[in-house]
């Protein structure tokens, strides 16, 4: 399966679109921070590492364009700690 994320602007979320269901990482921006709210895959598509996709791909953008992270979602908090590269981007 082929996946690509896109970063929806408007609705303020990352996004998957596959089989016709849209898997998306909600975020927020609130006092010069990237908020990562909530990761939600419809069950159709769990199994196939789009959560990660959707956390590792927020989590270079916020890196790419030198923005701190605050993490409020169970997900990202986990991702987080297998991924300790992405450290130096996490506000505590």
């Amino acid at each position: 399966m082929e996946l690509s994320v896109t970063n929806n602007l408007n609705q303020q979320q990352f996004e998957v679109q596959a089989d016709g269901e849209l898997a998306v990482l909600q975020y927020r921006f609130h006092d010069k921070l990237l908020w990562l709210m909530h990761t939600d895959v419809p069950k159709k598509l769990e199994g196939h590492g789009i959560a990660s996709l959707l956390a590792h791909t927020a989590l270079e953008w916020a890196k790419a364009t030198n923005i701190k992270v605050k993490v409020i979602c169970p997900f990202v908090a986990v991702y987080l700690k297998r991924h300790p590269e992405y450290n130096d981007i996490v506000e505590k």
